[in-house]
């Protein structure tokens, strides 16, 4: 029996089709990924949320909350449990700006730059032995997520996070 996405799939172009599958296998190597858990017990586990905030505090050593908000796609209210989250684990600080008391930067702390340290190395170490090692086509796989990312993050969608929770 034929469906629709048979009549569908046979109009989609070979090209379509491998971008369709690096997407796929994007999505299933990061559940892997997050689903192996981490060996050193000094690691403090984080929510996917959570861990956009403290890679961001780790490439900038402090941010507003909104520019957190912004650059991680998280709605402003989120964000604020998320930092208060953090907060509570000791893996962010929030300063007061001097010269506007209503103003608050967020830093991380050498807990969270620690943290991420060790979790960036589990994550190296399962991805380079899952690959055998090999490391002879990882410079152009780096170029091209990396562009990927960019691209995702340039023609994000307002009020993005709303909708990934719907499935949408």
């Amino acid at each position: 029996m034929k469906t629709d996405g048979d009549s569908s799939a046979r109009k989609t172009s070979p090209t379509a089709i491998r971008w369709a599958d690096l997407a796929d296998l994007i999505l299933i190597i990061a559940r892997e990924i997050q689903f192996r858990g981490y060996r050193d017990e000094r690691v403090f586990l984080l929510s996917q949320s959570e861990g956009m905030v403290m890679r961001h505090l780790v490439a900038h050593a402090s941010a507003t909350p909104s520019q957190i908000a912004a650059a991680t796609g998280l709605q402003r209210t989120n964000a604020s449990t998320v930092l208060r989250d953090l907060e509570g684990k000791g893996l962010i600080e929030r300063h007061v700006d001097p010269e506007d008391r209503r103003g608050v930067s967020v830093h991380r702390t050498r807990r969270g730059a620690d943290n991420y340290a060790l979790v960036r190395k589990e994550w190296g170490d399962a991805v380079s032995a899952a690959a055998g090692g090999d490391a002879s086509r990882l410079d152009d796989a780096i170029v091209l997520l990396r562009s990927i990312e960019a691209g995702l993050i340039a023609t994000r969608p307002k009020g993005s996070d709303d909708r990934a929770r719907r499935g949408s």
